[in-house]
């Protein structure tokens, strides 16, 4: 059985990579749509979107009342707490009345919420345990976009706090704007003309599609610790807002017929039922951080989610590639290339590429800049940098982390081999530098 499952998939990699030579992207929209929708659908057989999803319902259980209680603390000073319930509601929608009790309970459990008779360490806890929830959502979309980096102290602090306290106003303020134009005279002339009438209950009918959409656009931009792109956002965005609203519908139809569970699981059947609704949006929310991870990234479409493997003579050329690349651009007194730029001229994985960008800048060769997007400097003069370093900073990658080639007790025989292989890399680089790299 596995054997036939590997042999379809290689005759599956075949067909839609049938030159594993030349570039990793294609320019032919119709393949690499076919090749995006593979390896999404292999992320979710590998696991690891599901795994993460599941992590998120636990947490979530346990930071939604404390992040609910810090939103509509804001919105109650504006009088305008009521107006985000329904947001509430319309989530829990799909698990019919029992949506409407645990709504209400939600909700009875944030009046009870009294902010101002907490504390200093009780406040400290609300707000630690809001922000725990907004880090682990980071840190799944981190993997997503391969980025191992996160946030520092704080900058998670002020841009965590930022959105749950001033994202919930301007949702409501967007939503009253909305309304005052639906309900508008000039909008209520043209409802009675036709086809215009017909367009604006269209355009009711998918106004909630578009305000999921609108939401996870900005979750997509935000959340993740690397630029993202608006057009791959957008086009994440709409896939997962389209599976979400309809996977409600769905949902709340098992739901309606789901009467074998409640007489199995009695009073458990809400719960189970509410994680279930919650596993599913979450995993409806990555898989179109996914969607918009490969839209921008098409060159890591055959690097393997679970990690890729890279031979020594690969690290080696790519480093000297990617400070040519840098390096010519620093001497030519243009603009900091971005990490997508260096990618696409690279035509190597952009995992591939951060990869050994990373090692060069653990071993202080290049350096990031202010700039946003941000750029990649040469860390010194190109006179400074000698190529024999550059290959070391991807020959000894992890040593210093994990384990020195020195730990390794070797034999005369093979220590003499060894130092000789180490000699010849520095003899026949002879003191070069990325200067002559670069060129004349």
């Amino acid at each position: 059985m596995a054997d036939n499952r590997l042999n379809i998939l290689s005759k599956v990699e075949a067909f839609l990579w049938p030159d594993k030579t030349s570039s990793i992207s294609s320019n032919k929209i119709g393949l690499q749509t076919l090749r995006i929708i593979y390896v999404l659908l292999m992320d979710m057989l590998n696991g690891q979107l599901n795994l993460r999803a599941m992590s998120l319902v636990y947490t979530t259980l346990l930071s939604i009342v404390p992040l609910l209680a810090l939103s509509f603390s804001v919105l109650k000073a504006m009088g305008a707490h009521n107006e985000i319930e329904p947001f509430l509601f319309q989530f829990l929608a799909p698990l019919g009345e029992q949506g409407v009790d645990i709504g209400n309970n939600i909700i009875s459990f944030i009046d009870n919420i009294k902010v101002g008779v907490l504390g200093s360490v009780g406040l400290g806890l609300l707000i630690y345990t809001v922000l725990s929830l907004v880090q682990k959502i980071e840190n799944a979309f981190n993997m997503i976009w391969h980025v191992e980096a996160t946030r520092s102290l704080g900058e998670r602090f002020s841009s965590y706090l930022s959105v749950i306290l001033i994202g919930p106003v301007m949702m409501v303020s967007a939503l009253g704007m909305t309304a005052t134009v639906m309900n508008s005279s000039a909008v209520s002339y043209f409802a009675s003309i036709e086809p215009f009438g017909s367009l604006i209950i269209l355009t009711t009918k998918l106004l909630p599609y578009i305000m999921v959409m609108v939401v996870f656009a900005f979750i997509y931009m935000f959340v993740p610790n690397t630029k993202v792109r608006f057009g791959p956002a957008v086009i994440g965005a709409i896939v997962a807002g389209f599976l979400w609203q309809t996977s409600g519908v769905l949902f709340a139809t098992f739901v309606v017929n789901s009467t074998k569970y409640t007489a199995i699981y009695s009073s458990f059947a809400v719960v189970i039922m509410l994680l279930i609704w919650i596993y599913i949006s979450w995993l409806i929310l990555l898989f179109g951080s996914n969607i918009a991870f490969y839209v921008q990234n098409p060159s890591s479409l055959r690097v393997s989610r679970e990690g890729f493997e890279i031979s020594n003579r690969v690290k080696e050329r790519l480093a000297l590639l990617l400070m040519h690349i840098i390096g010519k651009r620093h001497f030519e007194g243009g603009k900091p290339y971005t990490l997508d730029e260096i990618t696409d001229m690279s035509a190597v994985s952009h995992t591939v590429v951060r990869y050994v960008l990373t090692k060069l800048q653990t071993k202080q060769l290049v350096l990031e800049t202010n700039d946003e997007p941000t750029g990649y400097v040469p860390a010194r003069s190109l006179d400074a940098l000698m190529l024999d370093d550059v290959i070391k900073a991807v020959r000894s990658a992890e040593e210093e982390q994990f384990m020195s080639a020195s730990a390794i007790k070797l034999p005369t025989e093979a220590q003499e081999v060894t130092s000789r292989m180490d000699e010849a890399v520095t003899n026949t680089l002879g003191g070069r530098t990325v200067r002559d790299l670069v060129g004349r």
